[in-house]
């Protein structure tokens, strides 16, 4: 019993052929467990990553509103988004406005000093707030400003008889593009928020809270590149109709005799 106590081994020595069995295993590339566990570490840990819902790179699409260049110019086509604040006579003035180029890239972006006193800044939508006017400029200057950079150019825009309004500019009804008008973008003849259509057609949330017209009008802008084609085709053919009515000779009216009153 003692003998077989000091030497368990020999009680649970593996069968020859057992033995014989695992060696032709290992020459054939095949391994224990511990043994390949010790051996694969190196590779785990630059294996695949446990796979997490949302988590997938292949699913990220990047985001249409990022400009794709550098390209800081004035282009033949700008977006612009005003942002409004209220003021002593119970109504909206200028408080903000942004301009960019056809690539996205901000050309003006300038917060504005109202002529009358600011009673509400709406700083839950506009974003502005008083320090933001502390150092701004004259709402006239702006106004200069911003009809030189617009001046014979394609303006787009949402809803920009507002814009319009609080800048007191006009501009050619021909060189306007309207993504609150433009009948692609209509739903039962009825315009739509700037922020469903991004959210539709572009696939991008905007209006979260704080309005940033940086965002708004590069949103308009890729909408109207999104339609360019189409939507410059609508406006040629309605030039097209507007100048043959013109050229039309008016008809000459009829009128019928009347007898000379009697005297």
């Amino acid at each position: 019993m003692a003998g077989q106590l000091k030497n368990p081994k020999k009680q649970f020595q593996l069968n020859p052929n057992w033995a014989q069995l695992r060696e032709q295993l290992k020459s054939n590339g095949f391994k224990k467990p511990s043994e390949a566990s010790e051996t694969e570490i190196p590779n785990s840990i630059l294996g695949k990553r446990k796979s997490r819902p949302g988590d997938d790179s292949c699913d990220a699409r990047p985001n249409p509103l990022i400009p794709t260049s550098s390209d800081s110019s004035v282009t033949d086509v700008i977006a612009m988004d005003c942002e409004m604040v209220g003021v002593s006579s119970n109504k909206s003035a200028l408080g903000r406005v942004t301009l960019v180029n056809k690539w996205g890239n901000v050309i003006y972006d300038e917060f504005v000093r109202p002529v009358e006193r600011v009673v509400d800044f709406r700083t839950k939508i506009s974003g502005i707030r008083p320090q933001h006017l502390k150092k701004a400029k004259d709402f006239r200057i702006v106004q200069k400003e911003v009809a030189e950079l617009i001046k014979g150019r394609i303006l787009v825009g949402h809803a920009l008889r507002n814009d319009f309004k609080a800048l007191l500019l006009n501009h050619p009804k021909q060189d306007i593009r309207d993504t609150s008008e433009f009948q692609h973008f209509l739903r039962e003849g009825r315009s739509r928020a700037l922020r469903h259509l991004a959210t539709e057609v572009l696939g991008v949330e905007i209006q979260n809270g704080e309005h940033c017209p940086i965002e708004d009008a590069r949103a308009a802008m890729m909408l109207y590149l999104k339609r360019r084609k189409e939507w410059e085709k609508s406006v040629k053919d309605f030039v097209r109709l507007k100048e043959k009515q013109k050229k039309r000779k008016p008809k000459k009216k009829t009128g019928v005799l009347r007898r000379p009153a009697s005297e």
